[in-house]
């Protein structure tokens, strides 16, 4: 075992034993404080508890010396691709000093009491921003229970997967320059849809707008163009995950999306959570995932368990609601450990071609959804093409998202006695730009 993930390891600082960040976590992010003088410099920290450790007054006071990153200080910098660049022995070093900093019986940190008020601050004093700088962004379709729901609406039950979907991690790329960070408010967007009973399509606001409750993999280190990664390799590459809600504007996307795929209906937010949880964090709940069958071609084969014991839920909480002090309403709850493909064959495909990945690069898993119908991780699973809407505790109906609305998505690992978590990605819809207000329905 790693002796950073010792379930038996306690900090000095308190840390509630429901907490998504325990010592065992330790997730990277970007931040910077809202008072004081340094409230316009951004720096990279870790979360322990309900503070934030910044990393770069720990290597300002010379507490990285001994570690790859001694040298030149990483952490003072608007985005973590500065440090995910210098690859995995930089990660699991320092990872491992930071692990040993914040151990109860450490005294380099917690007795310095002038470090400590330069380094420790609570969660409540920072602002989050965008760890990562995302230099591409691929969203895959690796849910075979999703497949098959999206494949069953439209295409019928005996037609559901496609004859290429159990041979490849079928996925497209995406636009990079929208993807936010939770908190940042949404638009409605506005495109071209088309009525089944139309003779022309017409412009306006979306009006079947839904989300996607999806992982991320972020890219640490970068590849040559030309050399593929393997199964074997990639975990020399990726550096972590966040929580992704790849959102979706389902009318604009059934009318533009043929031939060539998804454009507009799915460019205009992709949002991901504020911490970054290393594949180190996440070893203990790795574990077997689904067979798959047909077996794989060699370049997708692999060896150990390739999924992750990962709970996923998402809420939803109309503008209604939130007036009234109506608690969000938890609308599916699933398992990341069900999906078809996973992160290695992922990444194995998307470089097989010869294509290069670079630091901050970004790939999503697809909609992950189970078995249960309370399970799926869309709107359009959920409420089954409009057909089964949601009651709202309020006595409101969604089929898909109203302006108001909102998504808030959630992720955790269960271990002995504490876990490894996500903390949230969330935003709020807002009326599309040329419209005060938008029904959805």
């Amino acid at each position: 075992m790693n002796p950073t993930n010792d379930p038996n390891l306690k900090s000095w600082l308190p840390v509630l034993s429901e907490s998504d960040f325990p010592i065992q976590n330790l997730p990277y992010g970007i931040f910077r404080r809202q008072r004081g003088s340094e409230a316009t410099r951004q720096r990279v920290g870790v979360a322990i508890g309900e503070f934030v450790l910044d990393l770069a007054a720990v290597h300002e006071a010379g507490l990285f010396g001994s570690t790859p990153v001694g040298d030149e200080n990483v952490f003072a910098q608007s985005s973590l691709n500065p440090f995910m660049s210098l690859g995995r022995e930089a990660w699991s070093a320092v990872r491992g000093r930071v692990s040993e900093l914040l151990r109860e019986d450490c005294r380099a940190l917690r007795d310095d009491a002038k470090l400590r008020g330069a380094a420790v601050v609570p969660q409540s004093d920072v602002e989050m921003l965008m760890p990562i700088e995302v230099g591409g962004f691929v969203d895959f379709y690796a849910s075979k229970e999703h497949a098959t729901n999206v494949g069953t609406m439209f295409r019928g039950k005996e037609n559901a997967l496609m004859p290429n979907w159990v041979h490849l991690p079928v996925g497209y790329n995406g636009r990079a320059n929208t993807v936010i960070v939770s908190g940042v408010d949404i638009r409605r967007p506005m495109g071209q849809t088309k009525a089944d009973d139309a003779d022309m399509p017409s412009y306006g606001p979306c009006r079947l707008l839904d989300m996607e409750l999806e992982m991320g993999y972020v890219v640490g280190a970068g590849s040559r163009h030309g050399s593929p990664i393997s199964t074997a390799e990639a975990a020399n590459h990726l550096f972590g995950m966040v929580l992704l809600n790849d959102w979706s504007a389902r009318d604009i996307q059934k009318w533009e999306y043929q031939p060539l795929g998804p454009f507009l209906g799915k460019s205009f937010a992709t949002s991901i959570s504020p911490w970054v949880v290393t594949l180190d964090a996440l070893e203990p709940f790795r574990t077997a995932g689904p067979t798959q069958d047909p077996p794989v071609l060699p370049y997708l084969q692999f060896d150990g368990d390739g999924a992750y014991d990962l709970n996923l839920e998402v809420t939803l909480q109309s503008e209604q609601m939130a007036e009234r002090g109506v608690a969000p309403l938890r609308i599916t709850r699933t398992n990341f450990k069900n999906m078809y493909w996973n992160g290695v064959q992922m990444l194995a495909h998307l470089t097989v071609n010869g294509c290069n990945v670079r630091p901050g690069d970004l790939f999503g898993s697809g909609t992950v959804s189970g078995e249960a119908e309370d399970s799926r991780g869309s709107m359009l699973e959920l409420c089954w093409k409009g057909t089964k809407p949601l009651t709202l505790p309020s006595g409101e109906e969604r089929k898909f998202l109203a302006d108001g609305d909102t998504v808030t998505l959630r992720g955790w690992c269960s271990g002995d006695g504490y876990r490894v978590g996500f903390g949230e990605c969330t935003a709020k819809v807002l009326p599309a730009h040329s419209a005060a207000s938008t029904e959805a329905s």
